[in-house]
């Protein structure tokens, strides 16, 4: 919750650039308000991904009927979970697999694989936006320092 409250927070600073009355230079300050918006909302939806991979592992081995894991279970045809043996979890990249006793692997969780694409591609949009501020800084900087 605290995550997408401070991407809401960092998306109406970016939209009040855009408003009569924005600070100078304002080219810098919509950049790092770009990056702290698409920084939270990265971590928002990696953490939105992280608790439901947790609550897959939650539900295995605990109480009556949760062996195997109720995500490899529930919503599969029996085709499906034909065989099933274990099931393995990743943190990073997010990942909730259930594994056969063939050893091929189907995934329980398909909405890990948008997180972690959103994921990706929000961190690597902050990183290039602050990138972007310190450029335009270092530019301003080189025109006051050449300007007679």
């Amino acid at each position: 919750m605290l995550c997408a409250v401070g991407a809401l927070v960092a998306a109406v600073g970016v939209v009040a650039m855009a408003l009569p009355g924005r600070p100078e230079p304002w080219a810098v300050h919509l950049l790092r308000r770009a990056a702290a918006a698409a920084g939270w909302a990265a971590v928002a939806v990696y953490s939105l991904g992280l608790s439901g991979v947790l609550l897959s592992e939650h539900g295995f081995n605990n109480g009556a009927d949760s062996i195997p894991a109720p995500a490899c279970r529930d919503g599969f045809d029996a085709e499906t979970r034909q065989g099933l043996s274990h099931h393995r979890s990743s943190y990073l990249p997010l990942r909730f697999d259930c594994v056969r006793d063939d050893g091929t692997v189907y995934p329980s969780e398909p909405g890990c694989v948008w997180m972690n694409w959103a994921t990706a591609s929000l961190a690597l949009a902050a990183v290039l936006f602050v990138i972007g501020a310190g450029y335009v800084t270092g530019l301003r900087a080189r025109k006051g320092a050449v300007a007679p």
